[in-house]
């Protein structure tokens, strides 16, 4: 199942950077969501697996930035 999000959700994509989710793909309970994220710096669209997106901080929400997690440098954004 393809489902486009509405607004799309700032997201952490590990290795890859900051980006906006903009649509999820389900295969079913065999398999993780895979969140189709456009990349801020580069412009790419990755789908990435569940584990690998995290939520971006939101102060307004009470959710804070995970200390342990920052973007990905510029030069690996770019490979």
């Amino acid at each position: 199942m393809f489902t486009q999000l509405d607004p799309p959700l700032p997201v952490l994509v590990l290795d890859k950077g900051q980006g906006l989710a903009f649509a999820v793909i389900d295969y079913g309970v065999e398999h993780n969501l895979i969140w189709v994220t456009a990349l801020d710096r580069s412009g790419e669209i990755w789908c990435a697996p569940n584990p690998k997106v995290r939520m971006q901080g939101n102060w307004t929400m009470g959710r804070s930035k995970d200390a342990a997690l920052q973007p990905a440098p510029e030069e690996a954004v770019s490979q």
